[in-house]
């Protein structure tokens, strides 16, 4: 009923404008001061607002917020003046998103084929689905059955620019634009109701459902959009890192004589150490090292390995100045423990009853709260002056309770030890004086071809390599002479050893005359064993050599100790062969062992002979 009132009054009001809006001959739309008569006099404002509030909608011009900040509603009501709307053809405009909390007042938009009058503002807002990303295409519904996509184009192109139009036969249609807020302006048309010219047919009239529209064209260009602004934020953090990074090192030179002499000399500089290793180690990892640079890699590595002792020097000093930045911090710590303590020794005083009369209330709480907050700190450096103490006191104990490896070797291997060290550093030092002689045979050779500028310093290096193997010829004499007289004394010790193991051969003479006179007397005097040594010492061992026996009895011509075990670990797997020859070298009245074979063959057998002891016994 709402929908037909709307319909009928709306429709006045176009056929009443409908003479005021004139075309020209390009098909631009015009304004005319000249008006035809009108069923509802526009110059009535009563009237008019009657009308409105019949519809239940606010009058347009009259109440409502406006849509322009500089519109004037008077405008509204001259006669023959329509009522500008801010979406009107010719404008070109669309506001922008109102915030939801501030009155909305839709009015009547007139195209040159249709027209939209606006929904109920009383009805809430059309929904709508959740916004894909980079969505630039609309769904619009609700379209007449007889709209063209010439009618759509015309009043969807003020939203801005249209790229592409799918219209279906079954009233709806999809809109692409150019920019995402355009799709914004055309979510505002969702609710009017379309009516194609001045026809009241079915077909000729439609409500409009503007919503978001997933395509895959949008999806494609968001995703291509965040791949580019993705690539720009690497490249900036790209551009942020090298900007940060340091400076790459400068590249080494490749080897020569001359770039050789240059880091043998920065070899030698502590300043330039660092950058002349680097140099050796680059030209090393190349494989720059032959047989004629030999000898110059040498000394240069010889150079390097100098700079040990001063670092380990430096090393020292720093400890060392570590060790009396600790103690100047631990005699300042107890000197302010001191003063911490006469402070408080001061509050302590104050506080006896002959001082403490005399102080306000005020002064005495005063006094009292000093005097805690320095007992506190106080405590606090006592506890930290302890605690470096008793660390103090544990590395000292840790480095006593430590056991040095110090296992009981012999004399004579520490002896041998040292002399093979010492032959290793003999013949390090002879290599070295052979690496100096063939640098001076060098130097000697290049001297007649060098110029008289690098002759100076070519005799200048000579005089230092002179020194130097003057200096190792020295060190060397040293050596041998200590090498000396350690083979001295490895000579004795040898002999002592050769006397100890001449002793240790008459002992052992002795010992195995002494079990033979043992065994003889044992032979000779056989009635004298006391009964008690029995070769069988239990059950076990007798049944052991019935099965012996047996066994030899039937091999007549004896079998090894092998075989024989074999077949008793048939019967017991736990007789192992020492058990088994033992047991048989104490019954020699029984079995007795006897060697066949000649040559490779040659292998001992057990026999039988047990008949054979019974007639001797």
């Amino acid at each position: 009923m709402w929908e037909e009132e709307t319909e009928a009054v709306q429709g006045e009001g176009v056929t009443s404008q409908g003479h005021i809006a004139s075309f020209k001959a390009d098909g631009s739309r015009s304004l005319s001061m000249e008006s035809a008569p009108m069923a509802l006099p526009m110059s009535d404002p009563n009237a008019w607002a009657t009308a409105m509030n019949n519809l239940r909608m606010a009058p347009l011009g009259i109440a409502g917020q406006p849509m322009l900040p500089d519109f004037d509603p008077a405008l509204g009501m001259m006669t023959g003046i329509p009522p500008i709307t801010p979406i009107m053809p010719g404008l070109g405009i669309v506001p922008p998103p109102i915030p939801p909390d501030m009155p909305v007042a839709k009015e009547i938009i007139h195209c040159k084929s249709c027209t939209l009058f606006p929904p109920n503002p009383n009805l809430p807002p059309p929904a709508t689905r959740e916004r894909p990303p980079g969505c630039k295409t609309v769904f619009v519904g609700g379209l007449p059955e007889n709209g063209t996509e010439q009618i759509i184009v015309e009043v969807f192109e003020q939203c801005g620019d249209i790229i592409a139009i799918r219209k279906s036969k079954k009233n709806f249609c999809h809109i692409r634009f150019a920019e995402e807020f355009m799709v914004d302006k055309a979510l505002y048309l969702s609710g009017y109701r379309i009516r194609l010219g001045s026809s009241t047919d079915k077909k000729d009239t439609g409500r409009l459902h503007v919503d978001f529209a997933q395509a895959r064209d949008d999806l494609y260009e968001w995703e291509c959009k965040q791949r580019m602004l993705a690539r720009e934020e690497r490249h900036r953090r790209r551009m942020e890192e090298e900007r940060f990074r340091p400076p790459s090192p400068p590249p080494v030179v490749h080897y020569s004589d001359h770039e050789c002499s240059i880091v043998a000399e920065k070899l030698k500089d502590d300043s330039k150490f660092s950058e002349a290793v680097q140099t050796l180690l680059t030209w090393i990892e190349r494989g720059e090292v032959n047989r004629r640079s030999a000898n110059n890699f040498y000394s240069m590595i010889q150079s390097a390995n100098s700079h040990i002792r001063r670092l380990v020097n430096e090393k020292a000093a720093h400890e060392k100045g570590m060790e009396e930045a600790k103690e100047k911090f631990k005699q300042a710590l107890a000197g302010i423990l001191v003063q911490f303590e006469q402070i408080v020794a001061v509050y302590h005083s104050a506080s006896k009853q002959k001082a403490w009369d005399h102080f306000t209330k005020a002064q005495r709480k005063n006094i009292s709260v000093w005097c805690k907050q320095a007992e506190e700190i106080r405590n606090i450096h006592n506890d930290e002056l302890m605690g470096i103490r008793r660390e103090e006191e544990m590395e000292m104990s840790d480095e006593e309770i430590e056991d040095p490896n110090d296992p009981k070797e012999n004399d004579d291997s520490a002896l041998v030890s040292q002399t093979e060290a010492l032959k290793e550093e003999n013949d390090s030092l002879r290599w070295q004086v052979d690496a100096y002689r063939n640098e001076v045979e060098l130097l000697k050779q290049e001297q007649g071809k060098m110029s008289r500028d690098e002759d100076v310093t070519k005799e200048q290096q000579l005089k230092l390599l002179q020194q130097a193997l003057q200096g190792m010829q020295q060190h060397l004499l040293k050596l041998q002479d200590e090498y000396q007289r350690k083979e001295t004394e490895l000579d004795k010790v040898k002999d002592e050893k050769m006397q100890l193991e001449k002793l240790l051969e008459n002992l052992q003479e002795q010992e195995c005359r002494v079990s033979r006179i043992c065994v003889s007397n044992q032979e000779n005097d056989p009635l004298e064993r006391t009964p008690t040594c029995t070769p069988v010492k239990s059950e076990r061992e007798a049944l052991l050599v019935g099965i012996i026996s047996t066994f030899l009895h039937v091999h007549p011509f004896g079998a090894s100790i092998e075989y024989i075990c074999s077949y008793l670990q048939r019967l017991d797997t736990k007789i192992c062969t020492s058990e088994v020859e033992t047991l048989m070298s104490r019954l020699q009245c029984t079995f007795k062992q006897e060697m066949t074979g000649v040559g490779a063959s040659l292998e001992k057998r057990w026999k039988f002979c047990g008949f054979d002891g019974l007639k001797m016994t």
